[in-house]
């Protein structure tokens, strides 16, 4: 059953370990034959053409193990070279420790924190049923392919696993397959002693279909993963016994294997037991000639084509609109209709809480993309996510635009990374702002794959009322502003908020959160000008002669300013006015425009019902951040602003002594 073919993931993956001295090789030894299975029996891909609209997606969940990966993408003919092998672990390699989204090379997504790989894996296989249903025909099938997954027992521990894949059954995601590691082992040791789940009885009540096999027997292997193929009505989990670390003869079986190079000994006792003879890192011709998957995907990518140019001639209007999905393009009139939608919105006049300005916005932007696809965590009616044309996604309507995702903050998340990865859809996902905290590592993994994902966060302040500080977020914008490549919106009102929706829309590599009041804010008045500049990320709203002090805010806090800014202006004060929805993107208009926003020569008051750690980089040590650094309270929203400060009086009082020090 051991073979030169799977040995030759083995021992790239064992030689690649010990030379950096680091790395997990137990698993891409117990792995092998499974991916031999996979890889040269079933996948349909194309090493020459990573992006390959309909080819089959692979996800490493237990990313730990990335060897394996990094073995496979060598052999197959993608662009890992033997000395990129070499590099593994090495500072800005195309090899580091645990796989990063690099498309180009053949790495669909960047795995490592347990579990989120199966949940990207669920928003692939998401993404594929959707897009089928829109655009296949009877007789022409233009997305028609599969989502495997492999994953061990860590994934299966991380919570995230429970709700991704109870989703899964209950969409039967039929085009999802798994195969599990079932080795025993953790870092810890045997997990006999704290993951004694019935794993195949688990998957059968979410409403998988479970397949058990021995996971060195490569044929057992590929037959069950045909099993699965032929069963589209159900996700599939073939479980794979498997030893980590197999053909070490001191170690297999051991969590001595799981997280630490062999050492030099045991690799060569390892060879001899597995009869591989080659010295590290050589790969003979004829197994390179098994594994190369260059001819098989070009032959496979040009089908494709041929198969679109049959649906272009029969379905045109389609095929376009598929195409320019594909190529993640914004339809010709987009700018020209948003560009109307915007000016109603400059018309109206009436109090609105920005998550149902987001609304408002939605409703125009689910109707000019198709692509556009979400919702919410069991929140829908507060998260105001079900447009005027949305449908619900659901067995009967695969087709549908809103996902009930039901209370998953965190497979939510990891879902709609792996939606934005297939490519096709652009995801937004919505909770109360408190909630990211459930949410956070896989926005975290947004943000550095650079996904364009949109995450919609309402309620964001303790403003929200009497639910109290377990709802009131305090410390949350603050964590969100300080992820790399994350842009933060807090918008004032419905300009603000259809401009935001707008900037996330476009946005290619970085994702989007828009942070949306529950209470109802007043509308901002504004000249073209201000609206114009509202996409720096902040502007001025008012600009007095000979201003003694900077009023600046975010959100709902901007009426307040103005509110305040008024009152001092009754007491002959003059001052101006800063609103600045985003942080993260006025941060990069540069200094001469910052500058233009913030008269650092003023003394300056920050008013946002938020912690205050996010403003003190833009400030001088006497300026003023009104905010709040403890938990909230249960009350009614008008009182608890009112309680902690957020009043005209306390804003006009703190001004005045700014001014007079």
């Amino acid at each position: 059953m051991q073979n030169k073919y799977s040995n030759a993931i083995r021992f790239l993956s064992i030689d690649a370990v010990q030379k950096a001295n680091s790395g997990h090789p137990g698993m891409p030894m117990g792995m092998a034959e499974i991916a031999q299975a996979l890889w040269s029996d079933h996948l349909v891909h194309n090493p020459n053409n990573p992006t390959w609209f309909n080819r089959d997606r692979f996800v490493l969940s237990n990313g730990h193990g990335s060897m394996l990966l990094y073995s496979l993408l060598h052999l197959t003919g993608y662009p890992i070279s033997m000395d990129d092998i070499k590099d593994f672990r090495v500072l800005k390699s195309k090899t580091p420790g645990h796989p990063e989204y690099d498309i180009n090379s053949g790495i669909e997504t960047t795995t490592g924190p347990l579990g989120q790989g199966i949940a990207n894996g669920v928003g692939m296989a998401i993404a594929e049923k959707i897009l089928a249903a829109k655009f296949n025909k009877e007789d022409i099938k233009p997305i028609d392919h599969f989502t495997y997954v492999f994953l061990g027992d860590g994934c299966l521990m991380e919570g995230i696993s429970h709700e991704a894949c109870s989703f899964a059954g209950t969409h039967n995601l039929g085009k999802l397959i798994c195969l599990y590691d079932q080795n025993g082992i953790s870092i810890d040791g045997e997990i006999e002693n704290w993951f004694t789940d019935d794993t195949a009885e688990r998957f059968k009540s979410y409403g998988w279909q479970t397949i058990e096999v021995d996971g060195h027997n490569q044929e057992e292997v590929s037959a069950a993963i045909q099993a699965a193929k032929d069963n589209v009505e159900q996700p599939s989990l073939i479980l794979c016994k498997t030893v980590i670390g197999f053909g070490s003869p001191a170690k297999a079986g051991t969590a001595d294997v799981h997280g630490a190079a062999l050492g030099d000994e045991e690799v060569e006792k390892t060879r001899s037991a597995l009869g591989w003879d080659l010295d590290p890192f050589s790969i003979t011709e004829d197994i390179y000639d098994y594994w190369n998957a260059e001819a098989q995907g070009k032959e496979n990518n040009d089908a494709w084509l041929e198969l679109m140019d049959v649906y272009k001639d029969k379905h045109p209007n389609q095929y376009i609109e598929l195409n320019r999905i594909i190529k993640n393009e914004l339809p010709e009139d987009f700018q020209a209709n948003f560009d109307k939608f915007l000016d109603d919105c400059t018309k109206e006049t009436g109090a609105l809480a920005t998550r149902k300005a987001s609304k408002v916005c939605l409703d125009f932007f689910v109707a000019e993309l198709g692509e556009l696809v979400g919702g919410s965590a069991d929140l829908t009616p507060s998260n105001n996510t079900f447009s005027s044309a949305s449908s619900t996604f659901s067995n009967l309507n695969p087709s549908g635009n809103h996902i009930n995702y039901g209370v998953r903050e965190f497979g939510m998340t990891g879902i709609m990374n792996g939606m934005s990865l297939h490519g096709g859809i652009k995801p937004y996902g919505a909770t109360f702002l408190v909630f990211t905290d459930y949410a956070r590592n896989a926005v975290r993994l947004s943000a550095l794959m650079g996904l364009p994902n949109i995450f919609v966060y309402t309620h964001d302040s303790i403003a929200l009322g009497e639910d109290g500080p377990t709802h009131q977020p305090i410390e949350h914008l603050v964590t969100l502003r300080s992820t790399p490549n994350l842009d933060n919106w807090r918008p004032a009102d419905l300009v603000e908020t259809a401009i935001a929706w707008k900037l996330a829309i476009e946005s290619s590599s970085t994702p989007t959160c828009l942070v949306l009041s529950r209470q109802g804010l007043p509308a901002i008045e504004r000249n073209n000008e201000q609206v114009s500049l509202i996409s720096k990320g902040g502007y001025l709203l008012k600009s007095d002669d000979n201003p003694q002090i900077n009023l600046i805010a975010s959100g709902s806090e901007v009426s307040l300013a103005m509110s305040a800014a008024k009152n001092l202006n009754d007491k002959n004060v003059s001052v101006n006015v800063a609103s600045i929805p985003s942080l993260d993107v006025f941060e990069r208009q540069g200094e001469e425009y910052i500058s233009s926003v913030i008269d650092n020569s003023l003394p300056t008051i920050v008013i946002e019902a938020s912690h205050p750690n996010s403003w003190y980089k833009f400030l001088n040590r006497n300026d003023e951040v009104i905010g709040i650094e403890s938990f909230g309270e249960s009350a009614p929203g008008a009182i608890l602003l009112d309680h902690f400060g957020f009043n005209i009086e306390n804003v006009v009082s703190k001004a005045l002594a700014k001014i007079n020090e």
